[in-house]
C-alpha cells in the first residue's frame, strides 16, 4: 500500500493505516444499504428519484469516510488532538466521534451513542418495510393508505429515511453528511407536501378527514399509548 504522509498541527496520518483505504468495503456497504432502501421505496416520479438520489449520496459519503478516508478527522485533527490527547485518532474506532468525545471509549460499538444509532437505523428500515405493503395495496385498489404506519403519520416512508440518516449521524458523524442532512429533510418535506396536494385532489374530503386526525411526520403520543393499551387489553 502506498504511504502518504499528511501532517496537521502535530498529527501524522500515514495513509491512515490498514483500518482505512478499504474502498471495496465502502462500495459494498453503500450498495447493500441503497439497494435495501430502494426495494421498499421504489421511486416513481422525478422528484422521488431526486430525493432517493440525495439519500444515496448521503450513504456514499458516509461509507467513503467510514472505510475509505476519514476526511472529517483530517480536518478536525488539530482541535481533536488538543482537546482529547489520550485518543488515538488514527484508529478506525475514533471515527465514532460522539463516543470518543462524550461516550464509552473502551469499545464504541457498545457505547450509548452507537446503541442509540442502531435503534434509529433499525427502526427506520422497519418502518420502510412496514409502510411499503400498505401503500402498495392502497395504490393497487385505488384506496387511501390509512392503516399500519399510515394510521400514525401520513408520510412514514420519509420519516423512515430521516430516522436512518439520523441514526448514521449518531454513529459516524462527518462534516459532509451533517451538511447534507438538513437539505435532505427539506427535500422530503417539500416532496411530502407536493404528494399531499395530489392525494387531496384525488380523495377530497376523505383525505381531509384523515389528515385532520393524523400528523404528517411525528405521531401523537396519545395514539401510541392508546394503541399499546388496546393490544394489552
Amino acid at each position: 500500500m502506498a504511504v502518504t504522509l499528511i501532517k496537521t498541527k502535530g498529527i501524522g496520518m500515514s495513509d491512515v493505516g490498514p483500518e482505512y483505504g478499504l474502498w471495496s468495503l465502502a462500495i459494498i456497504n453503500a450498495v447493500v444499504f441503497i439497494a435495501f432502501a430502494f426495494s421498499f421505496f421504489k421511486p416513481q416520479s422525478k422528484a422521488e428519484w431526486r430525493s432517493f438520489g440525495a439519500f444515496s449520496a448521503f450513504l456514499v459519503a458516509l461509507f467513503a469516510e467510514m472505510y475509505g478516508f476519514p476526511l472529517t478527522i483530517y480536518f478536525l485533527s488539530g482541535w481533536l488532538q488538543s482537546r482529547f490527547p489520550d485518543v488515538n485518532w488514527l484508529a478506525h474506532d475514533a471515527g465514532h466521534l460522539l463516543e470518543m468525545m462524550f461516550g464509552w471509549r473502551a469499545n464504541p460499538h457498545l457505547g450509548p451513542f452507537h446503541i442509540l444509532s442502531m435503534i434509529f437505523i433499525g427502526g427506520g428500515f422497519w418502518l420502510l418495510y412496514a409502510a411499503w405493503p400498505v401503500l402498495y395495496r392502497a395504490a393497487k385498489t385505488g384506496a387511501l393508505a390509512t392503516t399500519g404506519p399510515y394510521a400514525y403519520v401520513r408520510h412514514p416512508q420519509y420519516v423512515a429515511f430521516v430516522l436512518i440518516m439520523f441514526g448514521f449521524l449518531l454513529q459516524w458523524p462527518t462534516i459532509l453528511t451533517l451538511s447534507m442532512f438538513p437539505v435532505l429533510v427539506y427535500m422530503y418535506t417539500r416532496l411530502a407536501r407536493r404528494e399531499e396536494r395530489a392525494v387531496r385532489q384525488a380523495f377530497g374530503s376523505a383525505y381531509e378527514s384523515y389528515a385532520a386526525v393524523t400528523p404528517a411526520f411525528c405521531p401523537r403520543v396519545s395514539q401510541l399509548v392508546g394503541n399499546e393499551r388496546n393490544h394489552v387489553g
